[in-house]
């Protein structure tokens, strides 16, 4: 069967996929459905930080799913209570609010924070504004990719919210122009992702916590992508050595094999939800806080920041030892590096399609920087065939430059 012209002629064209099948994955690797296997350097987007098909997890995705998967948040149950707890522990704060996608949680985020300002601050009545920075990703409902300043987010899927304002990322004095007496919370990534791995100067996030201690302003840190052992600590805030007031999670909090997010904040923050204020159908369920809870218990006990902070620091050192003219750049924290490509000899689509001839899968963004983010799992003889072919690419594209160059 032809499983990609079938999936272009009934899916949504709202993906360009690299031309390869999966069909099966286990620990860093996948395979195709010719059977052949491939080194995985992108872990969907930190979703699958604890590697594919995790015997531990789906040992507990089983046990549950056979007891109780979704009675809804109508009831209480024995799952969901211990998961929070855990969560709660492991990043500092008093309160989690369950959701499914990370975007789900960044929504409501927003809303604690609008809720907070208007209960607790004294901000009037639907005038709240919620500073963000240029270059986010924090998913893609119309609220929130009306504050993208990324286009082709945009364009065709207005009108859009207001109350968001947006200053350069990694700017402190343009982030504190644009904090009024209406400013209900900052809401940054401490490393942007999806704008191609993009580090802050260091103390910048100690500079915004500053600034909102000053003016009475939540901080609130979108960690979905960054949290959860990534970057080398169990979330990137750690390294500046700040306490935002609430936090952002999901995507590894799934353990690869269900969309588990959570808003997680000071109890003043959350204090403002009431019952019928805000839910989810699915958010909280038995299944999700099984999976959730042991995919907390897997990070911890297997070591899987310690590993990330090692291996992440050799793959930068690696990395930053190549030369070569494709190469512009290479940034990032932890087993999360975003190398950036030379437009003017090669895009990081092409770079990527090398990878997979080589059996390599990673994915460009912006079709200027290469991801290289594994599962935390990886071992360094499956981290070192993936850099060396990576080098190869290079390599190859040096000698053999993209046809017709672009501006830069």
């Amino acid at each position: 069967m032809d499983f990609i012209a079938l999936e272009n002629r009934v899916s949504a064209p709202n993906y360009a996929p690299l031309p390869v099948v999966l069909a099966r994955g286990e620990g860093s690797y996948l395979w195709d459905v010719d059977g052949r296997r491939y080194v995985d350097m992108m872990s969907a987007y930190s979703a699958v930080s604890l590697g594919h098909s995790h015997p531990r997890i789906l040992a507990a995705l089983t046990a549950q799913a056979q007891r109780l998967a979704v009675p809804s948040r109508a009831y209480y149950s024995d799952r969901l209570g211990p998961f929070l707890e855990e969560l709660c522990r492991v990043s500092g704060f008093d309160v989690a609010l369950p959701m499914n996608t990370g975007a789900e949680a960044v929504e409501t985020a927003i809303k604690g924070a609008r809720r907070w300002a208007y209960r607790v601050k004294g901000v009037r009545r639907d005038r709240a504004e919620i500073i963000v920075a240029q270059g986010n990703f924090h998913g893609r409902t119309t609220s929130i990719v009306g504050f993208s300043s990324e286009a082709s987010y945009r364009d065709g899927f207005g009108p859009f919210a207001p109350g968001f304002r947006a200053v350069p990322f990694g700017d402190l004095a343009a982030m504190q122009r644009a904090i009024t007496p209406d400013t209900a919370a900052i809401l940054v990534e401490p490393i942007q992702g999806e704008a191609g791995i993009v580090v802050p100067p260091k103390g910048w996030l100690a500079g915004v916590r500053a600034l909102c201690d000053r003016h009475g302003v939540l901080l609130i840190v979108d960690e979905v992508q960054s949290g959860l052992g990534r970057t080398g600590a169990w979330f990137a805030f750690e390294h500046e050595n700040v306490r935002p007031d609430g936090i952002i999670v999901g995507k590894a909090l799934g353990g690869g094999v269900l969309p588990v997010s959570a808003f997680v904040a000071r109890r003043e923050v959350m204090d403002v939800f009431t019952p019928g204020s805000h839910g989810s159908t699915f958010g909280g369920n038995p299944l999700a806080a099984a999976v959730g809870l042991e995919a907390l218990h897997v990070i911890r006990e297997e070591g899987l920041v310690e590993r990330s902070r090692v291996l992440g620091a050799y793959m930068l050192e690696r990395l930053r030892a190549i030369k070569s003219p494709v190469l512009k750049a290479v940034r990032g924290l932890g087993l999360w590096v975003g190398a950036e490509i030379d437009p003017q000899i090669a895009s990081a689509r092409m770079a990527c399609e090398h990878l997979l001839a080589k059996g390599v899968l990673s994915k460009e963004t912006h079709d200027t920087v290469v991801r290289l983010a594994p599962p935390l799992v990886i071992a360094r003889d499956d981290l070192d065939f993936a850099l060396d072919r990576f080098e190869e690419v290079l390599r190859d594209l040096s000698v053999s430059p993209r046809p017709h160059p672009v501006a830069a």
